[in-house]
């Protein structure tokens, strides 16, 4: 190979049919790794030795791809996130699913950039948007794009809305002397705060509004801190309301925060990360009643919905509004009436990337391969092997349950042991591969957090899972 690409010019392989047989052969082994996913530990820590490998000098001479490929088998694959895992539970990840595996090969060949011009990708992207619409009742001509996830969703959103709140003026000028202010639950993402900071609007422009006990943004003391920030001579002009918090999975009263900002003429943006797919299921979706009033939404495909990252998604339900904040008029950029250059707008008008994977062909497949319902269920199957998880926690004098069960995150802690301890005690669940947890925060006390999204966690994973804590953390305290 070496050889070959130190006389050509071109990348392509000199031996079509060994590449394929490559090809083939990884297929089959990530195929296999998935399938075995359960016989495995859910982590393992990658020794020194390997990372070290791994911080080599820049090759300057191309190696063969079986070489290649084989490294890649010693140092990437046994230790990676582990997403595919079943007793994968931390954080917010998406399991992946076999439609999205082919979906990124098409995509890696076909390798259009989806930033514009005519052709089937910019198609896809927009049909994409409208299901994402039609799902959660949006009208039929809202606006979207895709993009990395819902942090960069979120971004785009606070830019549509201070182009609402300001005018056009404010993509030359900037927000000069108006202090805009903006509200959101006092268990909103960190994303949000983050968004405004890089809008130039600053995060201390950001209102907490306290939660109530179950962690939903309390609509009385919205209106009041609006209602203060006006008297004061401020100037709201957007409020985000949250469907699914990252901690514990709660869900804002939607239809109570749009009644906030339509009556005091704030953009009403929602959060909806993960906890908007709900709207797949139709056991789950009255809890999301308001989201329909959004004037903007974030949410991820890459979580509860299984696509392979990244797949992120802004709905916007003003597509003049969408445009005029991020249009550009180029010499190199400009539309024509024939050829490629037709079919305006693009996505690159509609957010901030030119370069733009083609992001929407695993969404697409996801969707037809297992339709809405099928997602709908996956829904339903982590909110039931939630529940499941919180009936065991209750039933154990050594645990507690530190929040509401709202859809499938399941937060609780070991009674007797401290705040670091229970955090020692998810390190301890993780380096022995039995699980993996991640920690948050409830009420001031340390949580053990089980986000339930992968679409291979049973029941069982739960049971293993709570195992594996009284186990551990007997261990701990006879070590004590």
């Amino acid at each position: 190979m070496a050889d070959f690409l130190a006389a050509h010019t071109g990348l392509d392989p000199e031996d079509w049919a060994a590449t394929r047989a490559l090809g083939h052969r990884m297929l089959d082994d990530m195929i296999d790794w998935l399938a075995d996913a359960r016989a495995r530990p859910v982590w393992r820590r990658m020794p020194d030795g390997k990372r070290a490998e791994l911080r080599a000098p820049l090759p300057q001479d191309g190696v063969g791809l079986e070489a290649i490929y084989a490294d890649f088998q010693r140092l990437v694959l046994p230790y990676g996130a582990a997403n595919e895992h079943p007793r994968m539970m931390g954080w917010v990840n998406g399991g992946g699913n076999a439609a999205g595996i082919l979906a990124e090969l098409l995509t890696a060949v076909f390798n259009p950039n989806c930033a514009g011009r005519d052709h089937a990708g910019i198609e896809m992207e927009r049909q994409v948007v409208a299901w994402a619409a039609e799902m959660v009742g949006m009208p039929a001509e809202t606006s979207g794009v895709l993009l990395a996830g819902s942090s960069m969703a979120n971004m785009v959103a606070v830019l549509v809305a201070r182009r609402a709140a300001l005018g056009a003026e404010v993509r030359t000028g900037g927000v000069g002397g108006v202090r805009l202010v903006a509200y959101a639950s006092a268990a909103a993402h960190g994303c949000v705060p983050r968004a405004l900071d890089m809008a130039g609007i600053g995060s201390d422009a950001l209102r907490l509004v306290p939660a109530d006990a179950a962690h939903r943004m309390e609509v009385g003391a919205l209106r009041a801190a609006v209602a203060a920030d006006q008297a004061a001579g401020l100037r709201p002009f957007l409020v985000v309301g949250t469907a699914g918090t990252v901690d514990c999975g709660a869900i804002d009263d939607l239809a109570g925060v749009a009644e906030v900002a339509r009556a005091a003429g704030l953009w009403f943006h929602v959060d909806g990360a993960f906890g908007a797919t709900a709207a797949l299921s139709a056991r789950y979706r009255p809890l999301l009643a308001g989201i329909e009033r959004a004037d903007s939404l974030a949410f991820d495909f890459h979580k509860w919905m299984q696509v392979p990252y990244d797949a992120g998604c802004v709905l916007v339900r003003d597509p003049a509004m969408h445009l005029a904040t991020f249009a550009q008029d180029l010499a190199y950029l400009t539309y024509a009436e024939r050829g490629m250059a037709g079919n305006p707008p693009w996505p690159r008008d509609l957010g901030p990337d030119l370069s733009r994977e083609f992001r929407a062909l695993k969404v697409w497949m996801t969707l037809l391969a297992y339709g809405a319902d099928g997602l709908g269920r996956v829904v339903e199957h982590g909110c039931k092997v939630a529940r499941h998880l919180a009936a065991r926690v209750a039933r154990e004098p050594a645990l507690e349950l530190l929040a509401p069960v709202t859809l499938n995150i399941v937060c609780f802690r070991v009674v007797a042991l401290s705040d670091a301890a229970n955090r020692e005690l998810v390190a301890d669940l993780q380096e022995a591969g039995i699980a993996a947890p991640s920690t948050t925060v409830i009420g001031g006390r340390l949580a053990i957090r089980a986000a339930l999204f992968n679409h291979r966690t049973t029941e069982a994973d739960a049971d293993a899972l709570v195992d594996g804590v009284l186990q551990l953390a007997a261990q701990r305290a006879v070590l004590r």
